[in-house]
């Protein structure tokens, strides 16, 4: 595997990882994890100790909403990229005492099969992970953790208290042009919880910055 680039995003805990593609006249050929590559590179220390145990994937048509979910016991990562169309991730900081606490941030990441790279993103525990789509899309990830479904919960994409001041200003006009008809999203997910009920919530114990 050859990593080309790590990048720091608005929130420092999560980042980008960009890996290179080998072109030809017959397409191109990549590997897109080799866990030794992985743990040993100089710019990914933040991976020291993960273990990938569970890999997911997720069809999702044009305008649809999923998230903002998240798990404890066993606190559960999440390693995403895009395998066709156009993802936009979502990352909102849980962690309480955090100084960006209920900041969410933004990452495009279309799939484009002519470019010489493609990307991971890395959503830690203590972050609420979603999605949402501008096209019809297909999504892979890996999880640091087993589904573990009495032990989860969600805050609402929709929560008027989300603190959307660190996002690209575009992507966000994209998630509100989505999100005012929201009609491709769960109840689960629209009825999700607010940041404030979230961290009222005796559960959000689980979630303290700098013990993740």
């Amino acid at each position: 595997m050859k990593l080309l680039e790590v990048k720091t995003l608005q929130i420092e805990a999560v980042k980008v990882i960009r890996f290179a593609r080998f072109r030809d006249h017959r397409g191109y050929f990549t590997e897109h994890y080799r866990k030794s590559d992985f743990l040993k590179h100089g710019d990914t220390p933040f991976m020291k100790g993960v273990e990938f145990i569970q890999a997911n994937e997720s069809y999702s048509k044009r305008g649809t909403i999923r998230g903002l979910h998240f798990q404890w016991n066993p606190y559960m990562g999440k390693l995403v990229r895009t395998l066709a169309g156009r993802l936009i991730d979502m990352a909102l900081d849980i962690r309480k005492g955090s100084p960006t606490f209920g900041k969410i941030i933004l990452y495009d990441m279309p799939a484009d099969s002519t470019a010489d790279y493609a990307e991971w993103i890395w959503v830690p525990p203590g972050f609420a992970h979603g999605t949402f789509f501008t096209e019809d899309s297909m999504i892979e990830y890996f999880c640091s953790g087993e589904y573990s479904p009495g032990c989860e919960a969600g805050i609402s994409p929709l929560a008027g208290d989300i603190d959307w001041s660190l996002c690209d200003r575009d992507l966000k006009k994209l998630f509100d042009r989505i999100a005012g008809p929201a009609t491709l999203i769960s109840d689960k997910d629209r009825d999700g919880l607010t940041v404030n009920g979230w961290s009222s919530d005796q559960r959000s114990d689980n979630f303290i910055y700098g013990r993740l």
